[in-house]
């Protein structure tokens, strides 16, 4: 329990105006993106609002000396419940620290502070020419912090990666106060053990993600998208495997099925072929226009041989925007086609791509459920969407029946738990069968090496 005098103390640090404690306030920081349930137990007992790592530290001391359990949060974008304050104790945000430290474009390298937004940055970058590419569809609000809790993802990951494949150091504040610093400038670096990867997609469960180095890449000199339909969904996956086999790396490749586009249609008033099953939206860069020009005819050859009912090849950058509008705006429209909605997030072998598009439908059929399936084709990372009623308790067991199916069958082809959102509180059910009891038995010592208290973030993973 957090006491007046504790409640001084944490003021002291912050400053007064920082440490909220409305009901109102608290309310405010007890549910995130995900599609957790509202509980009045979950709201944290204050809201810390710290500026430096300092101050998050200072924070931590009193946390560690008290047993306050301490649930960190950026932008609340997270899909899986991570930042929602289960212990309540204090909800940490770090929304104020918002520094960009410094742009190093000797080493194309850039320092900034853990509450820079996703969408800042790229902004930022790009007008130097240079490229930060992961763009999680939350890019506009999510914040680099929590990106790196859950090594975010995104629609440039297939020829990209991740937000892993571009951390080279992070300063973080331990359970007990403790500042350290992991990685560095040097592109190689063996010195002991790779803290920086351990801390990224640790969940706020190790540590407190204060300030993250991150390597930055040219940007591309043009860019072009182009909208390819399909009358089977096998043929847009067999098209962007052979694009791949072909030497075609698409900098994203996004998959629509037919509930998907009946959505999109619906939400922003498009007309579309009643023939399509299923719709690849296809990102492509070069150093030049020929090179640009030249994988637009490759990827339109490829299509047309398996049997793309149309293809559509940006003319300007606006028409571009316009076939990403469909995409990004993909998440609300299938939302609003039933009062709830419960969204997923797996991973396969591109290989099983089809396969598992496949299973999912055979699951919908199974509990008489309509399940929208998108996701990064090129990657292997499927969003299945259940679009149900949870207030039917009947409908409400069956969806979950469902998920469980899902999860198993995206292990049992090879996949796992999650692509890009971490496993936080909807996915603690599953990680035993994707990691068995001797990871996890490893992931838990870990976790009490570094948290002993278990003050980090509890309840989140397992």
């Amino acid at each position: 329990m957090i006491t007046k005098e504790i409640k001084e103390q944490i003021k002291k640090i912050v400053g007064p105006e920082n440490v909220l404690d409305s009901d109102l306030d608290r309310f405010g920081y007890s549910y995130d993106s995900s599609f957790v349930p509202l509980v009045p137990a979950n709201k944290p007992e204050i809201v810390v609002r710290p500026l430096t790592a300092e101050q998050v530290a200072a924070v931590m001391r009193i946390a560690c000396a008290n047993r306050i359990a301490v649930t960190p949060r950026g932008a609340s974008s997270g899909r899986t419940g991570g930042s929602i304050p289960l212990a309540g104790g204090i909800s940490l945000s770090l929304d104020r620290m918002k520094t960009i430290i410094e742009l190093d474009q000797e080493n194309m390298m850039i320092t900034v502070e853990a509450g820079v937004l996703t969408g800042d940055l790229y902004n930022y970058c790009a007008a130097k020419g240079l490229f930060y590419p992961p763009d999680p569809a939350s890019y506009k609000y999510s914040t680099i912090g929590g990106n790196v809790a859950e090594n975010a993802g995104g629609m440039r990951a297939v020829k990209y990666g991740v937000t892993n494949n571009y951390v080279m150091g992070l300063e973080v504040v331990l359970a007990d106060g403790s500042i350290i610093n992991t990685g560095g400038k040097a592109i190689k670096n063996v010195t002991g053990y790779n803290l920086t990867q351990l801390f990224t997609g640790s969940e706020g469960t190790l540590g407190i993600i204060t300030k993250v180095l991150l390597r930055l890449i040219p940007m591309p000199k043009v860019r072009n998208t182009l909208q390819l339909m399909f009358g089977s969904l096998d043929e847009a996956c067999a098209t962007i495997h052979k694009m791949l086999q072909s030497g075609i790396v698409p900098a994203a490749a996004e998959l629509m099925d037919k509930i998907s586009l009946q959505a999109v249609a619906r939400h922003r008033k498009l007309e579309i072929d009643p023939a399509t099953e299923a719709c690849v939206i296809t990102e492509i860069d070069a150093d030049n226009q020929q090179g640009l020009a030249m994988q637009a005819e490759q990827i339109e050859a490829i299509a047309k041989n398996f049997g793309a009912l149309a293809v559509r090849i940006a003319q300007s950058a606006q028409e571009a925007e316009d076939i990403w509008a469909i995409r990004r705006g993909l998440s609300s429209a299938v939302g609003a086609m039933a009062p709830d909605r419960l969204g997923e997030d797996i991973s396969v072998p591109r290989s099983a791509f089809p396969e598992m598009v496949r299973r999912i439908r055979a699951i919908g059929e199974k509990y008489e459920l309509t399940i929208a399936v998108y996701g990064h084709a090129g990657d292997g990372n499927l969003h299945p969407s259940i679009l149900c009623d949870l207030a039917d308790s009947e409908q409400a067991e069956r969806v979950h029946k469902a998920v469980h199916e899902i999860f198993a069958e995206a292990l049992a082809v090879g996949g796992t738990l999650s692509g890009e959102h971490g496993i936080g509180i909807t996915k603690r059910p599953y990680i035993s069968s994707a990691l068995g009891e001797a990871g996890v038995t490893t992931l838990k010592l870990i976790k009490q090496a570094l948290d002993p208290q278990g003050i980090l973030n509890p309840g989140k993973i397992w």
